[in-house]
């Protein structure tokens, strides 16, 4: 008997590389959308009874950090009120919610790798929704696993890696921030691991729930993420450029961003046996899609 499970935000970064996985014969993903299935509409959100879903992975967000600021409604809607009814309806139904959140849930003042059950203290209006997006997964549906990500890159949408490479086609030396440390993530990685925890869950109702991190391994600053993507990039003969070490004093945002974004994942490893792989691994496979192979020496 097939098992439908619901996939929303689509067309996004995590969304469209759980698109390009394999799934289990018995397995069917759906990914609807904006039109079919609406996370900012309570009518669209309460059409799920009318399927007998298997599970919900939730991947739709608003994510305009900046923007956030002023579109404090926007961003509550689609990251905490949407995710709160889905909670109730997935609850209703007895299906397992799997929920990506971010690791703008902290400060990013605190010392070391984040641990899931660290105080969080959200610096802005987007870390603030999510994070109440967060508390209304966790309390509406107790079949639910919230995962926290950061700094995710791929092939696809706008990213960080993307931004680099075409400021770097366009010539001149680039100037990036060295003082914020996180854990740069492939959105395939990311998708795997979301696909690993609903899998778990359609074989066992007693599958860990919970807040968990994934991230891929190690840290580096946005300055190191940019210089190892041109040489990547420049190894496969693609654009490359000089770059220099800024401040965050250097480059002022709208939304303050947080100063550590390391998320550890230990608890992951411990519950459903995921390692993730060094981010530079990661990093240069998305390089190799994007440009081309990458000259055997630099790997």
């Amino acid at each position: 008997m097939s098992r439908p499970v619901l996939i929303t935000g689509g067309t996004g970064q995590v969304g469209l590389e759980l698109a390009r996985l394999n799934w289990p014969a018995d397995v069917e993903p759906h990914f609807p959308d904006r039109v079919a299935f609406d996370l900012g509409s309570k009518a669209s959100v309460a059409c799920l009874a009318n399927r007998d879903w298997a599970a919900v992975i939730n991947c739709a967000a608003y994510t305009a950090v900046d923007k956030a600021e002023s579109e404090v409604g926007a961003a509550f809607l689609a990251n905490a009120q949407g995710p709160a009814w889905l909670a109730e309806a997935t609850a209703r139904a007895g299906i397992p919610l799997i929920h990506v959140s971010t690791d703008y849930v902290f400060s990013g003042d605190g010392e070391g790798f984040y641990e899931p059950g660290d105080p969080v203290d959200p610096p802005g209006v987007y870390g603030a929704s999510k994070l109440a997006g967060e508390l209304a997964v966790r309390t509406g549906n107790p079949r639910s696993v919230v995962l926290r990500t950061a700094w995710v890159l791929s092939a696809h949408r706008g990213n960080f890696l993307k931004t680099m490479l075409r400021i770097g086609a366009a010539g001149g030396p680039l100037r990036v921030v060295a003082d914020q440390t996180g854990c740069p993530t492939s959105a395939a990685d990311i998708a795997r691991a979301l696909q690993a925890i609903t899998l778990a869950h359609l074989k066992d109702r007693g599958a860990p729930t919970g807040i968990y991190h994934f991230v891929n391994a190690g840290e580096a600053s946005w300055c190191d993420l940019a210089r190892e993507i041109f040489a990547l990039s420049g190894a496969a003969g693609g654009p490359s450029a000089d770059v220099t070490a800024i401040t965050t004093a250097d480059y002022p945002t709208i939304a303050r961003r947080p100063a550590n974004s390391r998320l550890c994942t230990a608890s992951l490893t411990r519950d459903f046996g995921m390692t993730p792989r060094p981010w530079r691994d990661a990093v240069a496979e998305i390089v190799a899609e994007l440009v081309g192979p990458i000259a055997q020496e630099k790997k």
